[in-house]
C-alpha cells in the first residue's frame, strides 16, 4: 500500500490517538478527528468512527481474556448504548442539512466543549439517567463531528482509569456502527471512505501494541494536559476555517 506524505502524517497522527484511547478510553476522537480534518475533511467522521470502532473491538477483547484487568458491566453500560441509537440519527441527519463551513464550526465548538468537560469541571455520576442522556448525545455529536466520547467520558469520570477505558469501549463497540449505518443510509460513507479507514487501520494496531508496552512505565494522567491543549488548539483552527468559510459563503 502506497502513502503519501500527507497520509503518513495521518496514520502518525491516527497511532497517537489510538494510543491515548487505549490508555484513557477517549482521546482518539479529540486529538485525531480535528488535525485529520485540517489534512482531509474526508477523514471525518466516517473513517474516524470505523477506526474507533476498530480499536473498541480490540480493547472489549483484551478485557474478555483477561477478567483481572479492569471492569466490563455489560448492564451498566446498556442504557447508554441504547439511547445512542435515537441520537445517531439525528446527528445523520444534521449532517447532511447544513453547509460545509458550519459543520466545521459546529466541528470545532462542540471540541473545545468537550475539552471544558474534560477538564472535569464538575462532578456527574454514573446514574441511569445520566447514561441515558450521555448516550444520545454521544450518538447525536459523534455521529456529526467523530467526537463522541466527551458527554460519556463525563459520566464516568468517577471511575477508576481500566473501567473507563473497558465500559467505553464496550459503548463504541455497540454504538458506533448504529453511527456508520446512519451515515451509509445518508451518504456519507462510500468506498473511498473504506479505502481511507483501511490505510489507517496499521495506526489502530500499532498504537494499541504500544499503550500494551507502557502500561505500567508511565502515569495515567501524564499525557492528559497534551492531549487537552492539542485538542483546544486544534478545534480554534477549524473554527477559523469555519468563519473564514462562511465569511467566503
Amino acid at each position: 500500500m502506497i502513502y503519501t506524505f500527507p497520509e503518513l502524517i495521518a496514520l502518525l497522527i491516527v497511532t497517537c490517538g489510538i494510543m491515548l484511547q487505549s490508555w484513557f478510553g477517549i482521546g482518539f476522537g479529540l486529538v485525531a478527528a480535528p488535525l485529520l480534518f485540517l489534512i482531509n475533511p474526508e477523514y471525518v467522521p466516517g473513517p474516524i468512527l470505523i477506526l474507533g470502532f476498530s480499536l473498541s473491538v480490540l480493547v472489549v477483547l483484551r478485557s474478555v481474556m483477561l477478567r483481572s484487568q479492569g471492569e466490563l458491566s455489560w448492564r451498566r453500560i446498556a442504557p447508554a448504548i441504547i439511547a445512542r441509537l435515537p441520537g445517531a440519527w439525528l446527528g445523520a441527519l444534521l449532517l447532511i442539512s447544513i453547509p460545509a463551513w458550519s459543520l466545521s464550526l459546529l466541528f470545532g465548538v462542540t471540541l473545545l466543549l468537550a475539552v471544558l468537560l474534560s477538564w472535569k469541571v464538575f462532578k456527574v455520576q454514573t446514574t441511569k439517567l445520566n447514561l441515558i442522556i450521555a448516550g444520545f448525545f454521544s450518538g447525536l455529536i459523534g455521529t456529526a463531528t467523530s467526537v463522541g466520547g466527551p458527554p460519556m467520558a463525563l459520566v464516568y469520570q468517577e471511575q477508576n482509569r481500566i473501567t473507563i477505558r473497558n465500559e467505553l469501549a464496550a459503548f463504541f463497540l455497540i454504538g458506533t456502527p448504529f453511527s456508520i449505518l446512519m451515515l451509509i443510509q445518508q451518504g456519507n460513507v462510500d468506498i473511498d471512505t473504506a479505502m481511507l479507514s483501511l490505510k489507517m487501520l496499521p495506526g489502530v494496531i500499532i498504537g494499541f501494541w504500544l499503550a500494551k508496552r507502557l502500561e505500567g512505565k508511565i502515569r495515567a494522567d501524564s499525557a492528559k494536559p497534551v492531549l487537552l491543549i492539542v485538542s483546544a488548539v486544534s478545534a480554534i483552527v477549524v473554527i477559523y476555517k469555519g468563519i473564514g468559510g462562511w465569511l467566503g459563503a
